[in-house]
C-alpha cells in the first residue's frame, strides 16, 4: 500500500469542509479535475472509498470521516514543523501568519507594522483580516500561526495573551439628549436605538456585555458590516452607537457632526489580545511579539 501524500490529504480535507468539488478546488487553488484526480489517487492508494458522489451532493463515507479527522491533525502537525523552522534562531527573523479582526486591523495595524518593520526588517508578518470565527477555524487548521482579536472568544486547545483594554465610547448626534447629559452611564442606553455591527462581529457581543445590556433592552434599527457605515448612520440621527477608542483615535468620526463621550464608569471596555494553538512550538516567540506590541502601544 502506497502512503498518501500531504497534497492528497489536503484535497480530502477541503472536500470534507466544502462538500463540493468545485469549491474545494478553489480553496486549494487547483482545477476541479486536478482535485478529483488527487482524491481518486488517494482512494486507490489506500484501497478504500472515502468520498461518495452523486449529481446533487458530495459526502464522506464513515471511513472517510475518520481519515479526515486524522488527516487534519497530521496537517496541523506539519504546519507546526514549518512554523518551528520559520522561527528558528533569533526571534523576529522568520515568517509569521497573523489573523486580525476587522474592528482592530485598520486602526492598530498601520502604525504597529511600521514600527515592527523599522525594528526588525528581516521579520515577515503576513496578515489575514476576517471575522473571529473564521480566523479561529483557520488557526486550528494550521493555516494561521496566531490571532490578534478581542477576548474572550470560545475556542478549544488554544492559549491567549491579553494585551490591553480598549474603551467603548458613546457616539451620537450633537442634538441627541445623551450628548449633553451631565453624567453618562451605560444604563442610559436602555431603550435607545443602538446601531451595531451585524451578527458574526464579536464587537457587537463585547459592546453589549461591557454595557451590561441585553438585546431586549435596546432597539436595533440597523445592522452594518463596518464601523464607518455606522458612523454615517449615527450622523444622520438614526440612532446612537458604541465605538472602540482605537477607532476614534484613528479619526473614524472625521468631520461627521457627532459627539463622542466616555462613560462615567469603569470597565466599559473590550480586551484585545493574542491567541495561538496550545501545541505550537513558537509559544515563546508569540509571547515576545505580544510584549513588543504592548510596548509599542504604551509608547
Amino acid at each position: 500500500m502506497r502512503q498518501p501524500t500531504l497534497k492528497q490529504l489536503r484535497y480530502l480535507c477541503a472536500v470534507a469542509e466544502h462538500q463540493h468539488f468545485g469549491h474545494a478546488a478553489n480553496a486549494c487553488h487547483v482545477s476541479q479535475s486536478t482535485l478529483s484526480a488527487g482524491i481518486l489517487e488517494l482512494e486507490e492508494s489506500l484501497g478504500v472509498s472515502l468520498v461518495e458522489r452523486n449529481n446533487r451532493k458530495v459526502f464522506l463515507t464513515s471511513l472517510g470521516e475518520e481519515v479526515v479527522t486524522r488527516a487534519r491533525d497530521l496537517l496541523v502537525s506539519v504546519e507546526d514543523i514549518v512554523s518551528l523552522c520559520a522561527g528558528a534562531g533569533a526571534p523576529f527573523q522568520g515568517k509569521m501568519r497573523m489573523g486580525v479582526i476587522p474592528t482592530v486591523a485598520p486602526y492598530l495595524l498601520p502604525e504597529m507594522l511600521s514600527q515592527i518593520r523599522a525594528r526588525h526588517p528581516a521579520f515577515k508578518l503576513f496578515i489575514r483580516e476576517d471575522l473571529s470565527q473564521p480566523l479561529v477555524d483557520s488557526l486550528l487548521a494550521g493555516e494561521l500561526d496566531m490571532l490578534l482579536l478581542a477576548l474572550p472568544f470560545p475556542a478549544e486547545q488554544v492559549e491567549t495573551m491579553p494585551l490591553f483594554d480598549d474603551e467603548f465610547l458613546l457616539a451620537c448626534a450633537t442634538s441627541h439628549p445623551l450628548a449633553s447629559r451631565e453624567t453618562l452611564r451605560s444604563a442610559d442606553l436602555r431603550g435607545e436605538s443602538l446601531l451595531l455591527l451585524e451578527e458574526g462581529h464579536c464587537l457587537r457581543d463585547h459592546a453589549l456585555e461591557a454595557c451590561k445590556l441585553r438585546d431586549t433592552q435596546i432597539s436595533v434599527p440597523y445592522q452594518a458590516t463596518s464601523l464607518a457605515t455606522i458612523v454615517q448612520m449615527v450622523a444622520n440621527e438614526i440612532g446612537v452607537t458604541l465605538l472602540p477608542r482605537m477607532a476614534v483615535d484613528a479619526n473614524i468620526v472625521g468631520a461627521a457632526p457627532l459627539t463622542v463621550r466616555a462613560f462615567d464608569q469603569s470597565n466599559v471596555t473590550r480586551q484585545i489580545g493574542l491567541m495561538w494553538r496550545k501545541k505550537t512550538p513558537r509559544r515563546v516567540e508569540f509571547r515576545q511579539l505580544g510584549e513588543l506590541i504592548a510596548g509599542l502601544l504604551d509608547a
